[in-house]
């Protein structure tokens, strides 16, 4: 009777310390899967240094920690920035409009196909109404300001968690071979001898994602913006970085290039706008059927829902930088749980 008790204890003992714990590190998790994430795609870079630095861990992972914070804080910074300095020449607009009224439709808008026809009449009653455009705007603005007020925190917080991340990252490079060697043993006590199969697919799957999303991502982002330039259309850099965000589910680029070439109809630039649609069909979103299954290669093709909820349900769990954390997750708990079955799943003849 005394052992059991001991025993029981020792289990709330351990139960209490581990919830302990977590409370603890809670507002960090985003963050720490962050870091972990990046610092597992991008450990063949510190590995490279650290040869090249003969062994001095320290100084490899500073120089790894400074090129995050380069490449992966500040740009979202600078975007952050951009979108405050946009917003108020937005609502400059809004009030001339308001003053000025709207002008008479093109005639693309009409030609649209289903909501071209109703398009077209509410865009003319506006136009001739100064009431009717107001009572419109009273409509569309709340929404809208509220929609950037919540884009700057969204964007404010992602500097946040990327800076932390940064940070903690440089620890997990300069202790990443002791880290290693705890995960491995802490793995095979967990899984058995499932543990180097199921680190080997994790490890790939995780690179297989961040290869192949992120770096689509980023690749989309850099030409659109580059299009956008071209064409000269206004808040380049401000576009590319949705398109950037876009580009990890289906059909969202288009929406950021497509909305640009219209831009560009309306005011009367035909052939820039003739230019956006090519470019945005040939380079923008042709680098996604490119560039994504060279770079996804190294791990499991993702299916479109595993991509499309892994995004959405990573920013709603853990905020702007949830666009990478949701999806890699996702994959590595459907392949873990793939690994885990396939023992005692019947194959098929």
């Amino acid at each position: 009777m005394d052992i059991r008790i001991e025993h029981l204890t020792r289990i709330a003992a351990v139960t209490l310390l581990t919830v302990g714990c977590l409370l603890v590190l809670q507002p960090f998790v985003t963050a720490l899967l962050c870091a972990a994430i990046v610092c597992f795609s991008t450990w063949p870079c510190y590995d490279w240094l650290l040869r090249r630095m003969k062994g001095r861990s320290t100084l490899a992972a500073l120089v790894m920690t400074l090129i995050l914070i380069l490449f992966m804080v500040l740009p979202v910074a600078l975007l952050a920035l951009t979108l405050a300095d946009t917003a108020t020449p937005a609502i400059d607009w809004l009030r001339e409009t308001l003053a000025n009224g709207l002008p008479q439709p093109p005639d693309w808008v009409k030609a649209l196909p289903v909501v071209g026809d109703g398009l077209d009449a509410g865009w003319r009653e506006m136009a001739v109404s100064k009431v009717k455009l107001a009572e419109a705007m009273k409509r569309i603005a709340p929404p809208l300001q509220q929609g950037l007020i919540k884009s700057g925190l969204v964007l404010g917080e992602g500097v946040i968690q990327l800076s932390l991340a940064a940070f903690i990252a440089f620890f997990l490079y300069r202790d990443g071979a002791t880290l290693v060697a705890a995960a491995r043993a802490a793995m095979r006590r967990l899984a058995g001898e499932l543990a180097p199969d199921l680190l080997v697919t994790v490890g790939g799957t995780v690179q297989g994602v961040v290869y192949g999303l992120v770096g689509t991502a980023i690749a989309q982002g850099v030409v659109s913006v580059i299009g956008f330039l071209i064409a000269g259309v206004p808040g380049a850099l401000l576009l590319g970085f949705l398109t950037f965000l876009l580009s990890m589910v289906p059909i969202g680029p288009p929406l950021i290039w497509g909305g640009a070439a219209a831009w560009l109809a309306y005011e009367g630039q035909t052939g820039w706008a003739v230019f956006m649609v090519v470019y945005g069909l040939v380079v923008i979103s042709g680098i996604d059927n490119v560039i994504k299954p060279l770079l996804i290669s190294r791990g499991s093709s993702l299916p479109f829902a595993l991509v499309f909820l892994g995004v959405m349900g990573g920013v709603v769990a853990f905020g702007f930088v949830g666009i990478f954390i949701g999806p890699t997750l996702l994959a590595v708990g459907l392949t873990v749980l793939d690994q885990w079955l396939k023992p005692y799943v019947e194959q098929p003849g």
